[in-house]
């Protein structure tokens, strides 16, 4: 699922959820990727899509965590990132490698949430950051 699919997914999960959502961002225009608003929430996301390559995906999911964290001097108090579910495959894996890390970078922004987007069900499985340390596929 590219970047531009995965977004449009979670678009239309939020909208059927009650969200307003900001519009969509043009190429190479900067910002939050989606910012929903329901009563006085406000989510701040950021979407990657799912590239076959493990490097790939490795880099992406790195710049993504840094735009994320990036919301913060928006005063955000959900940074959320949000992915396609293939990602749940060996995300256990990614996650006890960096098991301590994990956890203290968990600690420090408990702002942090992973969403895993599931197309075909047209779902969401939300998770804070430390809740994924005792996650299994």
């Amino acid at each position: 699922m590219k970047n531009s699919e995965a977004e449009k997914v979670l678009r239309k999960l939020l909208e059927n959820d009650g969200y307003s959502l900001s519009p969509i961002r043009k190429n190479g225009e900067l910002g939050v990727d989606i910012l929903a608003t329901k009563e006085k929430q406000k989510l701040y996301i950021e979407c990657i899509g799912y590239k076959i390559s493990n490097p790939a995906r490795s880099k992406d999911f790195f710049e993504v965590f840094f735009r994320a964290i990036s919301r913060l001097n928006d005063e955000a108090k959900e940074c959320i990132i949000a992915l396609p579910a293939n990602y749940k495959l060996g995300f256990h894996q990614r996650v006890k490698q960096y098991s301590i890390g994990w956890k203290r970078i968990g600690d420090v922004f408990p702002e942090l949430q992973i969403w895993f987007i599931n197309k075909e069900e047209m779902k969401l499985e939300k998770f804070t950051w430390n809740k994924l340390l005792n996650f299994k596929n």
